[in-house]
């Protein structure tokens, strides 16, 4: 069963349609610099995940690839999007890549952004074992729930960036606008291929890799190849794993580039 996905539009206005998938612990808002930059040649949608942002947590905790990409097909039927370029991060580049695969007919192409058709070892440990620590029931503000994420994770920027998903409601309460208990049980699928040896997409395909990110390695060019024949990579230097943060002109000038010789 489909879930109703939120989305955010940045702009662009009567150009071609992009649609934006976000990664794990991600959201739609996470794209806003470089959303509001790849409006000057697309009309661009950020979409929040099933389980994410202001996205209904999956029914029975389904975070199956075919799942998150069922719930994308429905939301751009509703949307009205006609072959939209199709680009992910992370996770939401495993699940562009599903889509790719399972419907190549409705992309005008594809766009991953660090992350290969293989199988990762489970990520994020720390981060979802943190938030499922921080007691929101005793928590009084934003400033006392940082200050427990950074001396659990001892890294200043992962807190940051899962505060982003911490929200305080109009009586004083702190919840999680994601659904982390059923992501955290989700991780071991998560972190496998969303792809099986076999499967390919024939469309055009561009992977973009930041530099200082062992997301995409050098012998992961072998299986972008089997599985996105028409694929080409880009590395993009001073980029981490989150290159559309790290240089979001550089990436937004990747993808422009890429779709300019698209029909």
């Amino acid at each position: 069963m489909s879930v109703p996905l939120a989305h955010r539009n940045f702009g662009g206005e009567r150009q071609p349609p992009l649609v934006i998938l976000h990664g794990l612990l991600g959201s739609a808002r996470n794209w806003a610099t470089a959303g509001k930059m790849l409006a000057r040649s697309f009309d661009v949608f950020a979409v929040d995940l099933r389980g994410h942002g202001d996205s209904p947590p999956a029914p029975d905790r389904d975070y199956s690839f075919r799942a998150l990409a069922s719930d994308v097909s429905a939301w751009v039927d509703t949307a009205g999007l006609v072959r939209p370029l199709l680009l992910g991060h992370s996770l939401g580049g495993k699940v562009a890549m599903r889509l790719a695969v399972d419907t190549p007919e409705r992309w005008r192409g594809l766009v991953v952004s660090d992350v290969a058709p293989r199988d990762y070892p489970p990520h994020h440990l720390a981060a979802f074992d943190a938030m499922q620590a921080l007691d929101l029931g005793k928590l009084t503000s934003r400033v006392q729930a940082e200050e427990f994420l950074r001396t659990r994770l001892a890294d200043g920027n992962l807190a940051r960036f899962l505060l982003t998903n911490l929200v305080r409601e109009d009586d004083g309460s702190f919840r999680w606008r994601v659904d982390v208990a059923g992501l955290a049980a989700a991780l071991p699928q998560l972190g496998r291929s969303p792809l099986t040896p076999e499967e390919n997409y024939s469309g055009p395909a561009l992977f973009v890799r930041g530099a200082k990110s062992d997301y995409i390695r050098e012998t992961d060019q072998a299986a972008i190849n089997t599985h996105c024949p028409r694929g080409q990579i880009v590395t993009l230097d001073n980029a981490g794993h989150n290159v559309h943060v790290d240089q979001p002109e550089a990436f937004t000038a990747a993808v422009e580039k890429f779709s300019e010789n698209l029909k």
